[in-house]
């Protein structure tokens, strides 16, 4: 038997404001980021209307696990994503409910 597929994802510390930010900068990006955190964590990646194509989408999700912005889980053939709230409000206080109020 295999062992089940994981995502990497940066701990607090490897999280960097350049990352974060860059991550943030994208209209696509923060519209799933405030999806997200609207109440609607654990959302498999297809239930997002997003305005790109699957691949496109697919780069987008990347982009925020990688900076460290939402959480990706494996759940049967589907990736469930969720956000990193209380993580992102430890290592950058305010940095997640500016953003979300400027949009």
């Amino acid at each position: 038997m295999g062992s089940a597929r994981s995502l990497e994802h940066p701990t607090l510390e490897q999280m960097s404001l350049d990352t974060v930010l860059s991550a943030l900068a994208d209209p696509v990006r923060r519209t799933i980021v405030a999806q997200l955190a609207n109440g609607h964590d654990d959302q498999a990646c297809i239930a997002f209307s997003l305005p790109v194509s699957k691949s496109t989408s697919t780069h987008h999700f990347r982009v925020l696990r990688e900076a460290g912005v939402i959480s990706q889980q494996y759940r049967g053939t589907s990736i469930l994503n969720g956000l990193r709230r209380d993580e992102l409000n430890l290592r950058f206080p305010g940095l997640l409910e500016a953003i979300l109020a400027a949009e």
